[in-house]
């Protein structure tokens, strides 16, 4: 439990370190994001990015766990 917390930590304080360059990725404007903007309504589905996001942290996992 603790070697997993640690992890984690590493992993978010890495994430925070690398945000300014992270930021600037394409991630939420991918084609296949459903956008609908209309007067007073506006919803967002990321499923391209939603979907790329799982294959790299499965990736990552599958890495680990080898």
């Amino acid at each position: 439990m603790s070697r997993t917390l640690i992890i984690i930590g590493i992993a978010i304080v890495a994430v925070g370190l690398l945000w300014p360059w992270l930021s600037k990725l394409p991630l939420g404007q991918l084609p296949g994001d459903i956008v609908i903007r209309r007067e007073n309504f506006s919803f967002y589905f990321p499923v391209t990015t939603m979907i790329l996001v799982s294959v790299a942290i499965s990736a990552v996992l599958w890495l680990f766990n080898r």
